[in-house]
């Protein structure tokens, strides 16, 4: 169960998740939607999700996920967000992969 303003950030989106049943919705995991937000959506909804999850959490889920075997991002995500996660996050040390 996420707060209530996740949940706004996910119907305020809903059209980047139609693939996701509405009564899902609600419990769609942090990885999702960082993945989801970078990839489709805004600079309006990057700035939110940032602004409610952290930009420390999302660069800790955006890196653990790019470090796997299977990687949803696409590349030009990928070669930004690191861009930006070097000059303004401060990463988690023992999670460093790229």
């Amino acid at each position: 169960m996420h707060s209530k303003e996740i949940r706004e950030l996910v119907n305020e989106n809903s059209s980047l998740f139609w693939y996701i049943p509405d009564q899902e919705k609600e419990n769609i995991s942090p990885e999702l939607l960082v993945e989801t937000i970078f990839n489709y959506g805004d600079e309006k909804a990057v700035q939110k999700l940032f602004d409610l999850m952290g930009i420390n959490m999302v660069a800790d889920i955006f890196y653990n996920h790019i470090s796997g075997r299977r990687v949803n991002y696409f590349p030009a995500v990928i070669n930004f967000f690191n861009l930006y996660f070097q000059r303004h996050a401060q990463r988690n040390t023992d999670r460093q992969s790229v």
